[in-house]
């Protein structure tokens, strides 16, 4: 069957995006890097051919096109709900097989994790990329699991998302963890991430 990887996308419209870090460090510059983050993630997933991309838009009147897009991609709006209910709406929006859902504004997201989240599907029903702050930046679900309401009662933004979306599988189901990885979603983590471009630059 076929892959498909689910990219959850934001229009990237001033004052509408990272408002937590947009008070620490203003509404341009938080609006600067999720367009930066956003178009480089979403152009650098979607090139690749081991799988079949989808835009998972928000707001449903933002068309997932213009010059920060790829024409490729299907797009797909998100809809109403919390996050747990666009999530499973994703799922159930996209062609049968493994997926892999993702955000767009994780900067140290590539290629290389989306492939290792595919072949970790190839023998678990589950795989998560744990944030630490006790989210995940990724979730994919082998064709099995997309029968389950994965989702449900989640307390997303806190520390118990990961574990209370695990307690959701039934006991049967295997899972597989990637490494950790983080948003950038306050000020010090935005200044961690602007040293690091600034060493990737020097080199």
């Amino acid at each position: 069957m076929a892959r498909t990887l689910i990219i959850f996308v934001k229009a990237p419209r001033l004052g509408q995006v990272k408002r937590r870090l947009a008070r620490e460090i203003g509404q341009t510059n938080a609006w600067q890097y999720y367009r930066r983050t956003a178009r480089h993630l979403v152009r650098s997933l979607s090139s690749d051919p081991r799988w079949q991309s989808h835009l998972i838009v928000t707001p449903d009147n933002f068309d997932g096109f213009g010059r920060f897009w790829p024409h490729a991609c299907k797009v797909i709006k998100q809809g109403r709900g919390d996050l747990g209910e666009r999530m499973r709406r994703a799922f159930c929006a996209t062609p049968p097989g493994p997926a892999v859902l993702v955000g767009s504004d994780i900067p140290e997201l590539a290629p290389c994790h989306i492939a290792e989240a595919f072949n970790a599907l190839g023998c678990h029903d589950v795989v998560f990329g744990p944030a630490k702050d006790g989210g995940y930046w990724l979730v994919g679900l082998n064709m099995r699991a997309r029968c389950i309401n994965l989702f449900a009662d989640v307390p997303w933004s806190t520390s118990r998302a990961l574990s209370e979306t695990r307690a959701n599988l039934p006991k049967s189901y295997t899972v597989a963890m990637l490494g950790k990885l983080s948003d950038i979603d306050v000020g010090a983590d935005f200044a961690r991430w602007r040293e690091r471009c600034r060493q990737m630059d020097a080199i």
